[in-house]
């Protein structure tokens, strides 16, 4: 017993290490997420590295965005988003399938939006295991402590739009020269159409492919309606 105690009485720094893991991850981000369910986020790791790299980091949070972008989001990136609880299990098999049948190619990304949503707000732009279990840990998080509503409205408000350009109401301003709120059909499909690679594709002068997923998205959006896949943020 006393080996036992003179070893971690040695140790202290251990001690504290394993203290501050504790706190950054289980009080700290559930606090956050508790003050960031009513308030504005002020801003993300990633407008921070953005910052960084000199691109800037043109942002303004907003509560008024247009419902036709939600349809084009919900769309786009995540049909069963009303209806996982942050994981969407039936994509995740088919992306690892479809890997398997062509091994050469990039893994499908099959990121619900709460997963997207969780690591915008907390992690920085990086591929790494640990990144994604983080990742699939605050989307746990998030998905219980948030409703679906604020959760869409957040990755709306934060999500990388190219050139420095984070969230709706600054891609509006930016490539439309209007707010978030007044967006038609084919700007929100527009917008929506870049998500994948919003740093190669343009909404603004689009190219054949942007314009043809822009097409196709529209048709999406009014499936969205009609099937009330978005009924949980209405």
């Amino acid at each position: 017993m006393a080996r036992g105690i003179g070893f971690w009485k040695g140790r202290g720094w251990l001690w504290k290490l394993l203290l501050w893991l504790f706190v950054l991850l289980v009080p700290a981000p559930i606090l956050l997420l508790l003050v960031f369910r009513v308030l504005p986020i002020p801003g993300t790791p990633e407008m921070l590295v953005s910052l960084i790299q000199g691109k800037g980091a043109n942002y303004h949070w907003t509560e008024d965005i247009s419902p036709r972008l939600e349809r084009a989001v919900i769309a786009a990136e995540d049909q069963n988003f009303c209806t996982h609880h942050g994981f969407d299990w039936v994509n995740i098999n088919k992306a690892m399938e479809d890997h398997k049948r062509h091994p050469s190619k990039p893994m499908r990304g099959a990121s619900t939006i709460s997963q997207q949503a969780a690591r915008t707000i907390f992690l920085v732009p990086m591929r790494s295991w640990i990144r994604k279990g983080l990742e699939a840990y605050l989307t746990v998080l998030l998905e219980n402590l948030w409703p679906k509503k604020r959760i869409l409205l957040a990755y709306l408000n934060l999500v990388d739009w190219g050139d420095g350009i984070f969230g709706a109401e600054a891609a509006a301003n930016a490539y439309f020269g209007t707010d978030a709120g007044s967006l038609d059909n084919a700007q929100a499909a527009r917008l929506a159409a870049i998500l994948p690679n919003p740093h190669k594709w343009k909404a603004a002068n689009p190219g054949r492919y942007v314009r043809h997923r822009t097409g196709i998205l529209q048709g999406r959006s009014a499936m969205v309606t009609r099937d009330g896949l978005n009924s949980c943020v209405k």
